[in-house]
């Protein structure tokens, strides 16, 4: 409650005006005298909420500050709501962009064979649902028994420049022998060689049934840690990649049949041609 005196009218406004200037949410409640409803109506404009004017009764001053209490339990139910609107809007939109991103990844995932191209757009989806700096997807090549840099985001030149060679970052073996998902954040990732990316680490198994065939990894440079529904969407995607290596796997296997039963038709005919030049040439 502020009071008007005419000593101290110039007080009281600069005072309103400072408080409303440090975003001080407190009502303010202007006691002026008769006559001052010039300085009044400026306190109002200044952020004032309420007046009261002499003479003043108990009643009136009951009544005044009930009423700015209420105007205060107004605003912070409607600054409530409007944050919790605002949280559940953030919300929506991020649901919206993780499904989009999926149905994009699925899309991807049965309209083509190109694994390179499968890979990277696997990569981006990864990292745009769980908001991460870098990205790497690892293939296990059965011929030489390690796991191949098969595609990667972001990762500095001197990362780029092993692509499609033996990879080794010393979670990744840990992960394919548990098949099962890693996350790391702060000091648990600075005791591995990896730690010169960032802080927070994600490592998801790519599974063909029980067999561990892929990893897909990928990393934030601030400690900030991933979440579980953020786990769950990495392993929604690794499920799209082993299906996309399955199908490559499948058509190329389709294709090789192809190639056998094509070979074999030539075969056939080409025996046949000579048998008919042998029966042609003993008529």
């Amino acid at each position: 409650i502020v009071e008007f005196a005419k000593a101290q009218m110039e007080e009281g406004k600069d005072l309103i005006a400072a408080c409303s200037a440090q975003g001080v949410q407190a009502p303010v409640i202007v006691v002026a005298r008769s006559g001052a409803e010039k300085d009044i109506i400026q306190a109002f404009r200044l952020g004032a909420a309420d007046y009261l004017q002499y003479p003043i009764g108990e009643a009136e001053i009951i009544h005044v500050v009930e009423r700015v209490l209420e105007q205060v339990h107004a605003r912070r139910e409607r600054d409530r709501l409007a944050a919790q609107f605002q949280k559940a809007n953030q919300e929506l939109q991020q649901r919206v962009l993780e499904f989009t991103t999926l149905y994009d990844i699925g899309k991807i995932v049965v309209s083509t064979t190109d694994q390179t191209l499968l890979f990277e757009k696997i990569l981006d989806g990864a990292a745009h649902v769980t908001w991460s700096d870098y990205g790497w997807f690892l293939l296990w090549d059965e011929s030489k028994r390690k796991f191949l840099l098969s595609a990667q985001r972001n990762l500095p030149e001197s990362y780029k420049a092993r692509l499609n060679s033996p990879w080794d970052d010393e979670v990744g073996a840990q992960v394919a022998l548990s098949a099962k998902p890693l996350c790391l954040s702060g000091e648990a990732v600075k005791k591995y060689k990896i730690s010169n990316l960032g802080e927070s680490l994600m490592i998801v198994p790519v599974k063909a049934q029980k067999l561990v065939i892929g990893l897909l990894a990928v990393m934030r440079k601030k400690p900030v840690a991933f979440t579980t529904d953020e786990q769950r969407l990495m392993e929604l995607v690794a499920d799209y990649a082993s299906i996309s290596i399955v199908n490559a796997r499948l058509f190329r296997a389709v294709e090789e049949r192809a190639l056998s039963l094509q070979t074999l038709a030539d075969e056939s005919q080409a025996r046949e041609k000579i048998a008919n030049a042998i029966l042609q040439a003993v008529k």
